[in-house]
């Protein structure tokens, strides 16, 4: 909740509240649909149901938690910087990236916009798993692959294919010739 999260900044001194505000603003914009929410004990953008990013402040640095997918797709532009698993760190005595954490905010929106428009489709736990495992988030790059790719997939059995294959059709498309 937005009162929340404002007690959360309020907490540290005021050159850190100056930048964790700039990064709050900088994922509402980016995020604009997003609900702010606590979680695990920092500030957290929600979007269908799913985490886009965390952030938290520190004595020395701020931290901001894009999930796995966020870190990976800019792995190159976030390794000047300390990190951890799924954690990034930026010093509170240099200039915050905030362009570079709009990108990832519009980055996480996006796949889990596409996620959650994807698993909408009725098909079983396992077949989920072992098309997220293959890489396949959304219809779109399910038409990128033939019917024997997918059912090839361990984890699909051959009830999954109509469904998908009407999933598709109802999007406009087919799979892989």
């Amino acid at each position: 909740m937005p009162g929340e999260v404002d007690m959360y900044i309020k907490q540290f001194p005021k050159p850190v509240q100056n930048n964790l505000q700039a990064i709050r603003e900088t994922i509402k914009k980016a995020a604009p649909g997003a609900d702010e929410i606590i979680s695990y004990g920092m500030p957290a953008y929600k979007l269908n149901g799913n985490v886009l990013i965390y952030f938290a402040g520190y004595k020395n640095h701020i931290g901001l938690y894009a999930t796995p997918s966020g870190h990976a797709a800019f792995e190159k532009e976030l390794s000047k910087y300390k990190q951890g698993k799924g954690s990034v760190q930026f010093r509170l005595d240099e200039a915050f990236p905030l362009s570079l954490i709009r990108k990832i905010v519009e980055f996480r929106v996006k796949i889990v916009s596409e996620k959650n428009n994807f698993l909408s489709v009725k098909i079983s736990a396992p077949a989920q798993r072992a098309l997220q495992n293959a890489g396949i988030h959304s219809l779109k790059k399910m038409s990128s692959f033939t019917e024997k790719e997918i059912l090839a997939l361990h984890g699909i059995g051959k009830t999954a294919i109509p469904v998908l294959r009407a999933a598709l059709k109802e999007k406009g498309m087919e799979f892989k010739k």
